[in-house]
């Protein structure tokens, strides 16, 4: 990552959440921080800002803690919260708290314990996040639109589809003109075209844990690429083209598209 990153001269870093396995972090004093965050990206090309969202496996710890201020002192790269955007003159990247739209996590946690402080009632809590979302995507001027979450709206990975995100979320996509979509949770790579629509949907989750050999065979529409092992992904933007890169542990690219747009938008 560090040498792709130097290459590139990346602005930023994006993480697509599970930050810290299995159960997230104890406190905002837990060492895994600085364990499994500061004192792994140690990389100079690294040494910039980190935009950060939160995964299922970081609700079942203190889920408050990685939102804490506190750690950006510790680490003054890390920016973690529920839901926000970046923006900038070129693109917006819409970052969306998946976790609480899962309805399992609720109802069967197969003895795990979530942090759901600031969340319940968990209906009103996606309502609301909904609403603030289709709001800033519909007055969005960027010339890409960037939505990113923990969950997958389309894989073929271990976990699948995320029913409630195609239900609910994805409908917003769609009618808003958004590119990309880009996930982690499934751990792998992936590049996955919508068959009704230009979104296409990226999944990086192949950060640490990997090589699980359970594609799904009977989801392949839309398929372009697919990667059970570990990796991580680039993206590279102009005004008129949007350059996206998967690459293996080693650096290697695996896989390359470029999606792109007219310069001027016709009247």
């Amino acid at each position: 990552m560090g040498k792709a990153a130097d290459k590139l001269e990346i602005d930023f870093v994006v993480s697509t959440g599970d930050n810290f396995y299995d159960d997230g972090l104890t406190s905002h004093h837990d060492p895994a921080f600085q364990q499994s965050f500061t004192n792994i990206y140690t990389a100079k090309s690294l040494q910039t800002q980190w935009y950060t969202v939160l995964g299922n496996h970081d609700y079942r710890g203190d889920a408050m803690a990685q939102l804490s201020p506190f750690l950006r002192e510790v680490d003054s790269r890390w920016l973690c919260l529920r839901s926000f955007i970046v923006h900038s003159e070129l693109v917006e990247i819409f970052f969306v708290d998946t976790t609480p739209f899962v309805q399992e996590y609720f109802t069967e946690p197969e003895g795990h314990t979530y942090d759901w402080r600031g969340i319940n009632p968990p209906k009103s809590y996606i309502s609301n996040l909904l609403k603030d979302l289709e709001q800033a995507l519909s007055i969005s001027t960027a010339k890409w639109k960037i939505v990113v979450g923990h969950h997958a709206i389309s894989s073929v990975g271990h976990h699948g589809d995320t029913p409630e995100l195609r239900k609910q979320l994805l409908p917003l996509l769609q009618a808003n003109d958004v590119d990309f979509y880009m996930n982690g949770h499934d751990h792998c790579l992936e590049h996955i075209s919508d068959t009704e629509s230009p979104i296409q949907f990226l999944t990086s989750g192949a950060g640490s844990k990997a090589w699980r050999g359970d594609v799904k065979e009977t989801h392949k529409r839309g398929v372009n690429f697919f990667y059970d092992g570990q990796g991580f992904m680039s993206v590279k933007l102009t005004q008129t083209d949007a350059d996206i890169e998967f690459y293996d542990v080693y650096g290697e690219i695996l896989h390359r598209f470029t999606s792109s747009k007219d310069l001027y938008s016709s009247m």
